[in-house]
């Protein structure tokens, strides 16, 4: 059985962009996206496909994805056996350092320093990776705020992968509850979360909203970090105030540069304070306290 591929030469720059763009286009477990250097002056984006599309299908979602800026784009469609695309695809993925932490996939176990904490993702089924500027800016604000102060009730919303979950657990050996809307992510998220040595401390629930009762029961959070998307942070505001305690930190993710003041704006009506934010390859985290 072959899997489609659809391959892009672009710039650096604009091979980043391109694979945020898709990372947010296609739903989860649909598509596996890295972006990787070829040589000084070319990068190339490559999106693996699951095996019930063609290469055209893949190439055409695409296109569909980029809207106008496909226009300008060389883009090749290809096969690959099976057997093969998972490696392929993490081929390309180096180790990603945020702070104390390094993301890596198992193909670079080896090369993950002793004095920092590994966090080995696969890339195969997940946003996530920590190849993405929103993943790799919250890492790095919940290692400054590791650094400030323990936090005894930690909520990672919309956990995806786990990442976030796995670093503030393995940082703090820690209890961490790790939610997300997608029942496959939160499977995988608790995977993770026991493949990395997180087991014990990540527990990893399929939560359609703030609604579900391990909300009330495991809060009110000390640190909330949520990594999604613009629109559904502005829409959790209020939820997320009134699940946060006195003094609480709260690190947003998963808004680009121009959709920071839309949900700064709907935070700071809720009460919260801006303290801290950082601006990664077009995407902008946000820390904010109670």
């Amino acid at each position: 059985m072959s899997t489609p591929l659809v391959r892009l030469r672009l710039d650096e720059a604009t091979a980043k962009r391109v694979a945020d763009v898709l990372e947010d286009a296609f739903p989860f477990g649909e598509a596996s996206i890295a972006a990787f250097e070829v040589t000084k002056d070319d990068w190339s984006v490559e999106v693996y496909g699951g095996p019930e599309a063609t290469a055209d299908e893949l190439a055409a979602a695409l296109r569909e994805a980029l809207g106008p800026e496909s226009a300008g784009l060389r883009i090749e469609a290809d096969a690959i056996e099976e057997a093969d695309w998972v490696a392929k695809s993490l081929a390309g993925l180096a180790p990603v350092p945020a702070g104390r932490f390094v993301v890596h996939g198992s193909h670079d176990r080896d090369k993950v320093p002793a004095d920092v904490i590994g966090i080995e993702i696969e890339a195969a089924l997940a946003f996530g990776t920590g190849h993405h500027g929103t993943t790799r800016g919250c890492l790095l604000a919940i290692d400054e705020l590791l650094t400030e102060r323990r936090f005894e009730r930690v909520l990672d919303l919309g956990s995806g992968t786990g990442v976030l979950a796995i670093a503030i657990a393995r940082a703090q050996q820690s209890p961490v509850l790790a939610t997300d809307i997608d029942e496959t992510s939160a499977r995988i998220a608790g995977e993770n979360a026991e493949a990395n040595g997180a087991g014990a401390f990540v527990e990893s629930i399929h939560a359609t909203s703030f609604d579900h009762p391990v909300f009330a029961e495991r809060g009110p959070f000390d640190l909330i970090v949520a990594n999604i998307l613009a629109g559904p942070l502005v829409e959790l505001a209020p939820d997320v105030k009134g699940h946060l305690a006195p003094e609480g930190r709260v690190v947003l993710s998963g808004l680009m540069n121009h959709e920071e003041e839309r949900v700064l704006a709907a935070y700071v009506a809720e009460g919260l304070a801006l303290v801290g934010s950082r601006q990664l390859e077009g995407w902008s985290t946000l820390v904010l306290k109670g």
